[in-house]
């Protein structure tokens, strides 16, 4: 059975040189499901990889550490081992930050039982910025579920949501002015309460299921 591992590796920057890594990896099967080159300095990079290796990790560490652009390789824990599922909360900064402490608060609860919930935060405005920030959000690793915290949403925010929605992300939005809330999967009125349920929806420890509510508005 496939173990998932984090690979981080310390190379030499140039063309080429990200193929040569995952050439290695894949040698012994691994299967690659995320990439990340974490920071760049005198002409050399760190890149993480997390893969699924069906065989032994060292093995591939080994043959890694073989090739000539690689300066240093190194087995780690991987970010989802670590943080857990992410939750990304965004939208005006007042509402912003009362989602968040629901959020924070339910998320200890059940980090202390075993789960790994991040929450991160990004106060943003306007339709651009927050159409862009709610696409970018399907990018990025890990996330889970996004809340909307604002008074008044739509537009093309409303086609982001649609659009994440289909890849798979919950969307929680503040019962607000606009089309966001019809687009959403969850309507929470309270903010405190947006982010505690958002937490429920997306932790094994908690018996909350969005798609078994009669009512998306509370």
């Amino acid at each position: 059975m496939a173990q998932k591992i984090g690979l981080q590796v310390h190379s030499s920057t140039g063309p080429g040189i990200l193929h040569q890594l995952s050439g290695a990896i894949a040698a012994h099967q691994g299967n690659i499901v995320s990439v990340m080159i974490v920071g760049e300095k005198e002409n050399t990079e760190r890149v993480y990889f997390e893969v699924e290796a069906p065989g032994d990790p060292a093995l591939i560490l080994a043959d890694l550490k073989k090739l000539p652009p690689v300066l240093d390789a190194t087995i780690v824990e991987t970010l989802e081992k670590v943080y857990g599922k992410r939750i990304i909360i965004m939208g005006g900064g007042a509402q912003v930050g009362q989602v968040a402490l629901g959020a924070i608060g339910e998320a200890d609860r059940h980090n202390i039982r075993g789960e790994h919930i991040s929450v991160d935060t990004i106060p943003v405005v306007g339709e651009d910025s927050l159409a862009a920030a709610v696409r970018a959000a399907a990018r990025l690793p890990r996330v889970s579920a996004i809340v909307l915290a604002g008074s008044l949403m739509g537009g093309d925010i409303t086609e982001a949501v649609k659009e994440v929605r289909a890849m798979g992300l919950l969307v929680v939005s503040l019962n607000m002015a606009g089309s966001v809330p019809d687009a959403a999967d969850l309507v929470v009125t309270d903010p405190v309460q947006a982010g505690v349920m958002t937490v429920m929806a997306v932790a094994q420890t908690a018996k909350f299921d969005v798609k078994k509510l009669k009512s998306r508005t509370f």
